[in-house]
């Protein structure tokens, strides 16, 4: 009988013998490595933590104490733990558990996340709440180094450490966030001392003074952390997270089961804001995550023997991998063009830019903010800067977007990869909010492609344009179009026509033109002609061409992959308002008002009617309504 067959609460760990925890984090191990061969995951810094989530949870009682999980990368082997080890093969699936920290999935899911750079400040929340309720629990944040390169995670410790209260930060140092970790503040981290035998007794010396009987080892043990700081370079972290006001502990080996258990019981018994150093090698355990761990971090299903990651569909080339080799291909026409990415530059397909001009690359680590106005800065001196970033990423910069680049009229290119949504990640980093967050500031040109050779285009369209620009592309693999070498500048605000019809018009945008121009097709196989038009611009819109269209044809539909409200669509009904056309009735198609779970891509865009099949019988519902009747159908 297996030892995770008996776990089923974090309770029933505590009951297990310590002699079994070694073979506990091997079955751990075992069902992540398995589960994430099959449904892809997140695996390097799952397996990284096994270890310190079952040292946590043997010496802190979730749900009463709160664990806080940053980002939720790391968050797998607690969620095996706390209940789901039943359901964990459907980890990432439609209607399965998610990927990350969820509140309404468990109890111990006492913070939801998926972006990072985040657990301190909730902590922070949490310890106040319980404080200001009267109540004694324990408030942990675990936090990867990564996530230390995000600017909110310094104004948490800033805060958390004037406060002073009872909680505890376990740092996850494992030296990356995706890619390997960039900044200053990451070297200044890993800047402990090489020699394993001044960690040995500093280690030992802590231990004896802390447990000395009367107050002379509490003062030794604080001359010995002033001597320590008066050493340069040595233990250099612990400078760092005192100046906040944290006491600090490390660092320790984050596998070593019984040193962290021990660790984590003393660190139980004290009542300040206290910072435990973990060191830990992200996707422990198994070979090919340890050689590799950029690759595994998020990865899809792979074979386990081998670890070869399974590809997808072939063929066509992907937006990501086509952004990219355009924007090489322009770099070298022009000097000006720099390449920006926050902490993904494999992800954002910026690699081979980096490798060719890496004078002109910059990884700004997970900082958003910092990115944006970086790139604003580069703008006001003549460059052409790109800041390539997952649209569900940008939202973290809004306030850079708006008053540094838009504000200040600059071009910078915001090229928004994973437009619409992405899949298994689900909620959190489904990128269908951006046409409604960007398209109302002021200055800003919003456009789409509808395939990836329209892209190359847009790309040139957006490096040459005077004002900000954002391009927006959705994940995966393009159609297989022929990429036509000559690259040129669209006319912006102009929308294309590519099918025309007398029975109505549909305005279809980026990753939905192709799906609408199939149901046209579909429809015209049963005598209902539409015009369907690519209209490549959210902002500004081709104001001539839909004016004439509502007009022809008395009313119009709109496909976005996005929220309905404030999208394209709305953009459509705000210009027939503002012209006095408002009776116009125009059907919406897009997502609803709330969030979209996880699921394949196909998945969700089949479930909200916005794939072939769904876009047909909108249409085909909508049109053949009786002219006279009022109000709009519903959708799929």
């Amino acid at each position: 009988m297996s030892l995770l067959s008996q776990i089923n609460d974090p309770k029933d760990l505590q009951q297990l013998p310590a002699s079994e925890m070694p073979a506990v984090a091997a079955e751990l191990r075992q069902l992540i490595i398995e589960t994430c061969a099959s449904n892809g995951g997140h695996l390097a810094p799952s397996l990284g933590v096994v270890e310190l989530t079952i040292a946590l949870h043997r010496v802190f009682h979730s749900p009463e104490d709160k664990l806080i999980w940053d980002v939720g990368h790391q968050a797998y082997a607690h969620k095996i733990l706390c209940g789901r080890r039943d359901s964990f093969h459907t980890l990432r699936t439609l209607h399965g558990i998610s990927g990350f920290p969820k509140r309404c999935e468990s109890e111990h899911d006492v913070w939801e996340v998926g972006h990072s750079s985040t657990s301190i400040s909730g902590a922070t929340g949490y310890a106040v709440a319980r404080d200001l309720a009267g109540r004694k629990n324990k408030v942990v944040a675990v936090i990867g180094d990564g996530s230390m390169t995000g600017g909110i995670a310094y104004e948490a410790l800033n805060h958390a450490g004037h406060l002073n209260r009872d909680m505890v930060v376990v740092l996850n140092d494992n030296e990356m966030s995706i890619a390997e970790n960039v900044g200053a503040l990451s070297g200044f981290l890993s800047r402990t001392s090489s020699s394993e035998f001044i960690h040995k007794i500093k280690r030992e010396a802590e231990l004896f003074l802390k447990d000395a009987k009367d107050g002379m080892g509490r003062h030794l043990l604080q001359l010995a952390r002033k001597a320590e700081v008066s050493f340069k370079g040595l233990f250099t972290p612990a400078v760092l997270f005192q100046a906040f006001g944290f006491e600090y502990i490390g660092p320790i080996d984050g596998h070593a089961l019984p040193l962290l258990t021990e660790t984590l019981e003393r660190v139980k018994k004290l009542d300040n804001a206290v910072l435990v150093h973990v060191i830990t090698t992200k996707g422990k355990g198994y070979k090919p995550a340890e050689e590799n761990p950029a690759l595994f971090h998020g990865v899809g299903p792979f074979e386990v023997e081998t670890g070869k990651v399974l590809k997808g569909k072939g063929g066509a080339a992907s937006y990501t991998a086509i952004f990219g080799s355009t924007l090489v291909k322009l770099a070298e026409d022009d000097e000006r063009v720099v390449a920006i990415t926050a902490a993904m530059p494999d992800g954002t397909g910026l690699t081979n830019f980096a490798k060719q001009y890496p004078e002109r690359f910059f990884d700004v680590g997970i900082a958003e903010q910092h990115g944006v106005t970086f790139a604003a800065g580069l703008a006001t001196e003549g460059k052409r800067p790109v800041f390539a970033v997952y649209s569900t990423f940008l939202q973290r910069a809004y306030d850079q977007v708006m008053h540094d680049v838009c504000l200040q009229n600059l071009p910078v290119v915001f090229a928004l990869d994973r437009g619409g949504v992405v899949g298994n990640d689900g909620p959190t980093h489904h990128g269908v909010f951006d046409l409604s967050y960007l398209r109302h500031l002021p200055n800003l040109t919003l456009m789409a492609p509808k395939d990836e050779n329209e892209l190359q285009h847009m790309l040139k369209t957006a490096l040459g344009h005077d004002g900000p620009v954002a391009l927006r592309y959705p994940r995966g693999n393009g159609y297989g179009v022929p990429l036509e070498q000559e690259l040129k500048a669209l006319p912006v605000g102009k929308a294309e026509l590519l099918r025309e019809g007398a029975d109505g018009a549909v305005l279809a945008l980026g990753s939905m033109v192709m799906p609408a121009l199939e149901a046209a097709e579909t429809l015209a196989a049963e005598g209902i002609n539409l015009t369907v038009i690519n209209a490549r611009f959210v902002k500004p819109l081709d104001q001539g061409l839909i004016l004439a269209l509502a007009q022809r044809f008395g009313r119009l539909v709109t496909v976005e992959e996005n929220v309905l409200q404030g999208g394209f669509g709305t953009a459509v009904l705000e210009l027939l308002e503002e012209q006095g056309v408002s009776a116009v009735p125009v059907l919406r198609l897009g997502y609803p008002d709330q969030y979209i779970e996880q699921g394949e891509q196909h998945e969700l865009r089949t479930s909200y009617g916005l794939d072939r099949d769904g876009i047909t019988a909108s249409l085909r519902r909508y049109l053949n309504q009786a002219d006279h009747q009022s109000g709009f159908p519903a959708g799929p």
